[in-house]
């Protein structure tokens, strides 16, 4: 099934904007995961400063003694990394500000809320992507992370009910019961804007922990997304079977090992 990942779908229903639109989602989304990569690239700096100036005051010792230092020797290495990691996160943020504020503007002047990706329906949507979020909320329900799992109904339309399920998985992208639970999906949330409840506003900690803005689908994303979902497929197989899959009815024992065997082979696919 790998070798199926090549040709990248496009999204799926009517709702989808036009490309401009698209481009803006996939932007916004970016921005909210490189914020959250910058403070870890700052906490590396700044460590790195650190170690480097302890080094130097270190090494400096035998030439020019310890007077030079006096008590603040120790404190050195560490104001040195304050400064250049604290410096490198507020560079970083304020950038991070600045390009988030504009995207957020477009937006808002094409009629769309920067907060709520799924407002009109999942146009903007890939079908793997959706795939993973659905099975994330799954998995979620299994945990009994209720709070989660109702952002994930508020947000795309999902109930326990929907004809979807994972460990095994039961459907694939990009097939007529994708095409299916799309619609059922997209109903619920026409609904409830109909009703006048608004979905909650995503931002970047929904995205760093959950994915839930549009992601432009490359075939390396597809891949990653593809090996993402089957790998919580994998863990509730795991947590619901243990090695007992063997004793399943004949059609779930193949979904099993479909799931469990393009998991594997997706996990020696060497990163792009």
């Amino acid at each position: 099934m790998v070798g199926r990942i090549g040709t990248v779908q496009r999204p799926r229903t009517p709702a989808a904007e036009n490309r401009e639109n698209l481009e803006l989602w996939y932007e916004l989304g970016r921005l909210y995961r490189e914020a959250g990569g910058g403070a870890q690239r700052a906490t590396k700096l700044g460590f790195t400063s650190v170690c480097a100036t302890g080094a130097l005051v270190l090494l400096s010792a035998p030439v020019f003694g310890t007077t030079w230092a006096g008590p603040f020797a120790a404190a050195i290495p560490v104001a040195a990394g304050l400064l250049s990691g604290g410096g490198l996160f507020l560079q970083q943020r304020s950038r991070s500000r600045r390009r988030t504020e504009a995207v957020r503007t477009r937006l808002a002047e094409r009629g769309l809320e920067a907060g709520r990706p799924a407002r009109d329906g999942l146009g903007a949507y890939y079908d793997a992507q959706l795939v993973l979020l659905r099975s994330e909320y799954e998995y979620l329900l299994v945990r009994g992370a209720g709070k989660a799992a109702r952002l994930f109904e508020t947000t795309f339309g999902f109930t326990p009910e929907d004809s979807f399920e994972t460990g095994p998985l039961n459907v694939d992208q990009d097939t007529p019961e994708m095409l299916e639970l799309r619609g059922r999906w997209e109903r619920r949330i026409h609904s409830r804007k109909q009703h006048g409840m608004a979905p909650p506003a995503l931002g970047p900690r929904e995205e760093i922990t959950y994915r839930v803005f549009p992601r432009e689908m490359t075939v390396p994303a597809e891949l990653s997304m593809r090996r993402a979902y089957l790998e919580i497929s994998r863990r509730l197989i795991l947590k619901r079977y243990g090695n007992q899959s063997h004793h399943l009815p004949e059609a779930v024992q193949q979904r099993v090992e479909r799931d469990l065997s393009e998991f594997e082979a997706l996990s020696r696919v060497p990163p792009r």
